[in-house]
C-alpha cells in the first residue's frame, strides 16, 4: 500500500473510520467502508462514532466493532477514548476535516488519511497530522468525496449503500400493499408543508395503498405528527421500530416518501422507490444515493430528478438551493421553497414511482403538476 510520506507498506492489518456525524452521514460513510472490506477482506475495521448514531450500522457485516462517543464529550471522556485508541490501528481514516475527528486519526493510527480544507493556518496544521489528506469538494456528493479517501491504497472502490440487516418485518407492519411516509427531518427547515403531507396521504390511499408513518420516538415529533394525523387516519409507526426493521419495512414498500433526513438515505440504500422531498440542501452534494448509482447523481435544481431507484423532489426557485437554514437563517426556520411546494408537484415522482416510469435513467419532469 502506498503512503504519500513512507513509500509502500504491509496493507493494514486494523483500520479506524471516524464520522462524527448524524445518521445520515454515517450511512453515507457505508461505500467507504464496503470498499476497505472489499480490498482488505483479512482486516479488521471498526468505526468510532457519535452517540446516538450507531443504529445505523445494526447488522453491518464490514463492520467488526463500532466505538461509540458522546457527542457533546467532556474532556475527561475525550482523554479516556484517546487512551483506548491510541496507536491502536495500522490506518485511521477521519471522513470529516473537523478538530476532533482530525486529532483522533492522528491518535489512533499509526498512518493517518482525512478530509482536508485549506482555509488558514489551523487547516494547514491540521494536515500535518496526517499522511494523506484529502482536499474537501463542496462539488460532488458526499458517497464520491470520501470514496477519495481510499486513492492510492491500490483497492477498487465499491460505491454500494450497506444499510442495517437482520431485522425481520414487525408485525405491526402493513400486510397489503403499503406505502411509507417519513415527514419529520430533525430540523425545520427540511420540513414540507402539512397540508402537502396530508393530501398526499390521502392521495396514496386513493391509489390502494395503505400508508404507514414512521418517525422518531421524541416527544416533540410525536405532537407534529399529532398535529398532521389526529385521527389516525395512518399507520402510525414512530418509535415502534429499531433500524433493521425500518430497513425491512421500506425495501418491501410500493414507495417511500420522506424529507431530507436519515431515513430517506436509508430507503434509497435498500433499493425501494424512493421519493425524496429537498429544499435549501444541495441534493449534488447530499441527495440520496441510489442503488447501482456510480457517478454523480443529482443537479443542484430542478423539478423532478429520477436516477435509479430514487426521485428527488425541488421547487426550484431562483434561490434553490441555497445551502443555507432556511430563508431565516436558523435551524427552526421556515423554507419558502418547501412552503410552496404542492402535493401535486410531488404526486408527479410518486405516480412515476410506483409505476416505475423512466427506467434506470437519469431524467427530469419539468411539468407543473
Amino acid at each position: 500500500m502506498a503512503d504519500d510520506r513512507t513509500g509502500t507498506v504491509a496493507p493494514p492489518r486494523r483500520i479506524l473510520v471516524i464520522t462524527l456525524r448524524r445518521l445520515g452521514d454515517v450511512l453515507l460513510t457505508t461505500p467507504l467502508v464496503r470498499t476497505l472490506r472489499s480490498g482488505f477482506p483479512g482486516a479488521r475495521i471498526d468505526m468510532l462514532v457519535n452517540s446516538g448514531t450507531e443504529g445505523i450500522l445494526a447488522g453491518n457485516p464490514d463492520v467488526s466493532e463500532v466505538i461509540v462517543i458522546p457527542e457533546k464529550i467532556t474532556a475527561g471522556s475525550l482523554a479516556l477514548v484517546v487512551c483506548r485508541i491510541w496507536r491502536d490501528y495500522d490506518l485511521a481514516i477521519s471522513t470529516q476535516s473537523g478538530d476532533r475527528p482530525t486529532f483522533l486519526a492522528w491518535a489512533a493510527g499509526r498512518r493517518r488519511h482525512g478530509i482536508v480544507r485549506e482555509h488558514g493556518l489551523a487547516d494547514r496544521l491540521k494536515r500535518k497530522l496526517l499522511h494523506r489528506g484529502v482536499p474537501s469538494d463542496l462539488t460532488v456528493h458526499r458517497v464520491i468525496e470520501q470514496l477519495r479517501l481510499a486513492d492510492g491504497l491500490g483497492i477498487a472502490l465499491r460505491h454500494e449503500l450497506v444499510c442495517p440487516s437482520g431485522g425481520q418485518p414487525s408485525d405491526r407492519a402493513p400486510r397489503g400493499r403499503y406505502a411509507v411516509l417519513h415527514p419529520n427531518p430533525k430540523y425545520r427547515y427540511k420540513r414540507w408543508n402539512a397540508a402537502g403531507w396530508r393530501e398526499l396521504a390521502v392521495a396514496l390511499k386513493a391509489r390502494g395503498l395503505e400508508v404507514a408513518v414512521t418517525g422518531a420516538p421524541d416527544p416533540d415529533e410525536r405532537r407534529y405528527l399529532d398535529e398532521l394525523w389526529p385521527d389516525r387516519s395512518v399507520l402510525r409507526l414512530d418509535g415502534a421500530l429499531n433500524w433493521p426493521e425500518l430497513a425491512a419495512l421500506v425495501r418491501g414498500a410500493a414507495v417511500f416518501v420522506g424529507a431530507d433526513t436519515s431515513m430517506t438515505h436509508l430507503a434509497a440504500g435498500t433499493g425501494a422507490p424512493t421519493v425524496a422531498i429537498y429544499g435549501p440542501v444541495d441534493p449534488a452534494i447530499m441527495g440520496p444515493w441510489p442503488v447501482g448509482c456510480a457517478t454523480q447523481p443529482w443537479r443542484p435544481a430542478g423539478t423532478v430528478q429520477h436516477r435509479g431507484n430514487v426521485w428527488v423532489v425541488q421547487n426550484p426557485l431562483p434561490c434553490l438551493p441555497c445551502e443555507r437554514l432556511g430563508c431565516d437563517g436558523h435551524l427552526d426556520s421556515r423554507a419558502q421553497c418547501l412552503d410552496e411546494l404542492s402535493a401535486r408537484q410531488v404526486l408527479v415522482a410518486v405516480d412515476q414511482a410506483l409505476t416505475g416510469d423512466g427506467g434506470s435513467r437519469t431524467a427530469e419532469a419539468d411539468r407543473s403538476a
